[in-house]
């Protein structure tokens, strides 16, 4: 037991300085440790300049909303105000008056004009949806020869300019005697449309595969996977599909044109053309009934938007991020 402590003390007796200098210093004094040059001020530059940029962003942001918004809002005080304040600046109305929706409720067949448009919209956006998405899961499930150069081919009828189809179309639809009614106007997405297609398509490739692996252990059928499988999992892109055709049916002007001529079968948007050559038109035009009839055009679509508004948000996003 007293070996260890003979040998520390031998071993202090040889370099006895050492001891009495680290007694009387204490340990050596270690270097303090410096932060990074320009830390403590960079800090608060960085979140000025987050600050900053978030302000730009909503003022942005606040700006093109009121850019956009302005438009509704002016055509929505307009129709309540007489005929000679309808191009006043002022938003609110001097002199309130709902005799506009009055009179294009007696001039003109409005409820018989709207449902027209809702039975072509219902039809055009259904037909457009389901078949684009039955086109789109045979490319994206299925490997077969030629997939890719046909997938490509129907990407490339969206470079057609609607124009260089639009004779052929009418004298397919003159031939089948069906010009005068309103079965051009929706019939024609019976085949899909390329950019659903795509749409759809780059959706399901960001499906999981094992949902459709059991399903196929199971014993289910290609219908039975689309239908209970897929169409439930893509239901945002399904709504965004839905939506995007209802808003371009609803506002189509250019087919209505073509092949509507009796006003009993008018839409919305072929009716206002015909408002607007009766009372936009002459020595004294009454443009408080086109302006309301504008507004009962661009209500129901607002609606619609706003019923739909979460599904069209979540399919931009996440249709966006697939692939």
């Amino acid at each position: 037991m007293t070996t260890p402590a003979v040998a520390d003390r031998s071993g202090a007796d040889e370099h006895p300085e050492e001891g009495i200098g680290a007694a009387v210093l204490g340990p050596p004094p270690q270097a303090p440790v410096l932060a990074p040059a320009g830390t403590s001020r960079e800090r608060p530059r960085r979140r000025t300049g987050r600050i900053a940029l978030r302000t730009a962003v909503v003022a942005t942001l606040v700006l093109l909303t009121v850019v956009f918004i302005y438009p509704l809002v002016w055509l929505l005080s307009a129709s309540f105000k007489p005929r000679s304040d309808v191009f006043d600046n002022r938003l609110i109305p001097k002199t309130f008056t709902v005799e506009n929706y009055l009179t294009v409720w007696q001039e003109a067949p409005i409820a018989l004009w709207l449902g027209n448009t809702l039975v072509v919209t219902a039809l055009a956006a259904v037909t457009v949806t389901l078949t684009s998405a039955l086109v789109a899961w045979g490319f994206a499930f299925y490997r077969f020869r030629g997939r890719g150069p046909l997938f490509t081919l129907v990407l490339a009828t969206m470079m057609l300019p609607g124009a260089v189809t639009l004779i052929p179309t009418f004298l397919i639809w003159n031939q089948l005697g069906l010009v005068g009614t309103n079965v051009p106007l929706w019939a024609g997405n019976l085949f899909g449309s390329a950019f659903y297609i795509f749409l759809l398509r780059q959706f399901f490739l960001g499906l999981p595969r094992d949902p459709f692996e059991a399903a196929m252990l199971d014993g289910a059928s290609s219908w039975t996977m689309f239908w209970r499988i897929a169409l439930p999992l893509c239901k945002p892109a399904i709504v965004l599909t839905f939506l995007f055709e209802a808003q371009a049916s609803w506002t189509d002007l250019m087919r209505p044109l073509i092949y509507l001529q009796d006003s009993d079968t008018f839409t919305i948007p072929r009716g206002l053309k015909a408002l607007v050559d009766q009372f936009g038109t002459g020595g004294e035009s009454q443009w408080e009934v086109v302006v309301t009839a504008g507004v009962l055009t661009t209500v129901p679509m607002i609606l619609l938007f706003f019923l739909g508004q979460r599904y069209f948000v979540d399919g931009v996003a996440t249709t966006g991020s697939k692939g």
